[in-house]
């Protein structure tokens, strides 16, 4: 018996050790998660907050805290489904699909900083280690995005001014119709909205692990990394990039324009969302839409003038020729999407081992590229619809509005790879002269690729 003893494995001395340190361990994941959802929720409300007080919702009476959640779930995927009731005769319809995209950017950054940080000091990763990690902050997530879904629902009296105040509409309704007071008001759709959540999370983990440079990664997956790595995070970068300039953009007009506040509330809440349109448009991309009734959605005023414009029943589209025809200054679109493309992927083309021919970067750039807009083109959508109806007949416009803008996601996606594959060659022949140290001069492709097999 006691020549079997050395056979038992020795006390390991890693985090990761079994035994007494299978607990520490398991809590410390626990607690890692747990901040990363924290800090990424709370990033998430304080950036809303901000964007609604700005948009003047901090005037609704009782409602500020629902309305605050509501955008929080909606920027993490959910959904919110607006009805009312005007009792039996008359009742109020609506729909909301919208994503406020500068929340959504803020609470992804934040959530992937805080998982990958206690990961910053390990060269590779076990893969139970980090589906561990990743399945920890998921159940987290939507745990509190079920919380959050809970508090989202409010209902708001349906105000309407017909010029006359001595007998709002709302009291001429009660009086011959026998209707009740009219309400608006906005409930979570659970079930959805935790299944979008779920995507959104699992996104928000997979993109940080792509385009983090310095964050492990199992070793079956390690040698994937030189061609996926530096192009995903070109395209973070060139996402950023367009935010930027937009947020710059947006202070100098709040700054010299007037409408402050509502400048700050666009910025706030759906920067994004009109960065990576005229991202799109830049390119070629398109969208469709109109505006119609006496509300909108925070949007710049030349958005807002194109979407107004349809004849009739017809959707206004949204592309370089209609938005220059209302200002000629939309023409730099075109350049700007030129210059930064290339930019980007001239930054993956440094960052990708020498042994890559300019071929290698147009395709990564070019898939990488179509493979961007494919995902960020469908979170602009806006459909925003209210009305109020009577015996159930149709919709009275003047009581109601719709917003709708939807993006031609393939057309926008196609053109990205005929952009990516054409700037991914460009920058591959720019940036043969730029090596970082240690990587095989042109020259030695073969050995390069002998010794990376080995």
């Amino acid at each position: 018996m006691s020549s079997r003893l050395p056979s038992t494995p020795p006390p390991a001395t890693g985090r990761g050790a079994p035994g007494g340190d299978s607990a520490p361990t398991a809590l410390r994941v626990a607690v890692q998660a747990l901040a990363a959802v924290v800090a990424g929720y709370l990033a998430m409300g304080v950036t809303a907050a901000l964007g609604l007080w700005a948009a003047g919702a901090a005037d609704l009476p009782g409602g500020f805290a629902a309305v605050l959640a509501a955008v929080v779930v909606m920027a993490a995927g959910g959904q919110v489904e607006i009805a009312g009731s005007a009792g039996s005769l008359a009742g109020t319809q609506g729909q909301l699909t919208a994503m406020p995209l500068t929340v959504t950017l803020v609470g992804a950054l934040v959530t992937g900083a805080v998982f990958l940080r206690p990961l910053r000091h390990h060269a590779v990763a076990r893969a139970g280690g980090l589906a561990a990690r990743a399945a920890a902050v998921t159940a987290l997530w939507l745990a509190a995005l079920a919380g959050l879904s809970a508090v989202a629902r409010h209902d708001f009296r349906l105000a309407i001014d017909v010029g006359d105040p001595q007998e709002p509409l709302t009291d001429l309704f009660g009086e011959l119709l026998d209707a009740a007071e009219p309400t608006v008001g906005f409930r979570t759709l659970v079930g959805p909205t935790l299944g979008y959540g779920l995507l959104w999370i699992l996104g928000v983990l997979l993109v940080a692990l792509l385009v983090s440079r310095r964050s492990p990664l199992p070793a079956r997956v390690l040698r994937h990394h030189e061609a996926v790595r530096p192009v995903a995070s070109a395209m973070l970068l060139l996402l950023l990039a367009y935010v930027a300039i937009g947020l710059v953009v947006g202070l100098v007009v709040a700054a010299t324009k007037g409408h402050a506040a509502e400048t700050l509330a666009v910025l706030l809440l759906g920067l994004p969302n009109v960065s990576w349109l005229a991202l799109g448009v830049g390119i070629g991309g398109s969208w469709e839409g109109s505006v119609d009734g006496p509300f909108g959605l925070p949007m710049p005023q030349l958005l807002d003038t194109v979407l107004r414009g349809g004849d009739g029943p017809d959707l206004s589209t949204v592309d370089l020729p209609s938005l220059a025809a209302q200002d000629g200054r939309a023409w730099w679109l075109l350049p700007v999407a030129a210059v930064l493309v290339l930019a980007a992927a001239f930054v993956a083309a440094v960052r990708s081992p020498a042994r890559f021919r300019p071929w290698h970067h147009a395709l990564h750039v070019g898939v990488a590229f179509a493979l961007t807009m494919l995902a960020i083109t469908p979170l602009t959508l806006v459909e925003a619809r209210v009305g109020l109806s009577i015996l159930g007949i149709g919709d009275l416009a003047a009581l109601g509005g719709e917003v709708v803008l939807r993006p031609e996601v393939w057309r926008t996606a196609g053109l990205a790879l005929v952009w990516g594959l054409l700037a991914g060659f460009l920058a591959g022949l720019l940036a043969t002269g730029v090596r970082h140290r240690g990587q095989i001069p042109p020259g030695a492709d073969e050995p390069g690729q002998d010794a990376g097999q080995g």
